[in-house]
């Protein structure tokens, strides 16, 4: 008996995620007449938080839908900017994308962050009860069913990670409002306030503070404020 068989077609965005054979042209695929083709696409690779459409045979299709022999299939990627209807747009970003995290907080955009890895089932978890977009290079987490929203962090580079979610989702930019260090809310902050965690030399060369209202941190233009302000700039300048 024939072997049903299905040809699918990645799209070159798309293409770092499946074996290095198909990432060009129409390959065939077999299939079993009962797996979905949202199950068949990530068996290849391709999680489907990464996936803006299945087309076959020219109509898109849901995720749900079952192929059926001699289908033709087109993967297509999320269109930019993507939405995330239901919630606010807020993000939940695993152990290993501290810096993303940073950054994203720097340019006040509400982002949760774990320090430590609690495993794929609680940050799924995590991101379902808070409705925050899963962002991570892990692909098994991504393919989490409980997760409300997710998006795979493409490049290792801090810049290219952070221009990259910029690009995606658009978020609002509302730079110096959001503690880097917890995601609290900036509020302005007499010296007398943040007394006791100012150096000598700081105290006697600063005025303006700023203090988180979660956990309290103490913000000024310090050493390295120049750094943050390149940051901000050239996020503003592209995406604002």
């Amino acid at each position: 008996m024939k072997t049903a068989e299905i040809h699918v077609e990645v799209a070159p965005e798309l293409a770092l995620f499946v074996p290095h054979a198909r990432r060009v042209g129409v390959h065939p695929l077999a299939v079993d007449g009962v797996s979905t083709l949202g199950h068949v696409i990530e068996s290849l690779g391709v999680p489907l938080t990464e996936v803006g459409a299945l087309v076959v045979d020219g109509r898109e299709v849901p995720a749900a839908h079952i192929p059926a022999d001699g289908e033709r299939v087109s993967v297509r990627p999320v269109g930019r900017p993507q939405p995330v209807p239901g919630a606010p747009l807020r993000f939940l970003l695993d152990v290993h994308l501290g810096t993303l995290a940073r950054r994203l907080r720097l340019l006040g955009v509400d982002t949760a962050y774990e320090s430590t890895d609690i495993g794929d089932p609680a940050l799924a978890a995590r991101s379902a009860a808070e409705k925050r977009v899963m962002l991570s290079r892990d692909r098994g987490l991504l393919r989490r069913r409980e997760l409300w929203a997710g998006a795979y962090v493409y490049s290792t580079s801090p810049d290219d990670q952070l221009r990259d979610v910029l690009a995606r989702f658009a978020p609002a930019l509302r730079p110096w409002t959001r503690c880097t260090a917890c995601n609290g809310v900036l509020r302005a902050a007499a010296k007398e306030e943040v007394a006791e965690q100012l150096k000598g030399g700081t105290r006697k060369s600063y005025d303006v503070f700023a203090r988180c209202e979660e956990c309290g941190r103490a913000y000024w233009k310090g050493a390295h404020h120049r750094q943050l302000e390149e940051i901000v700039a050239r996020a503003l300048a592209e995406f604002a």
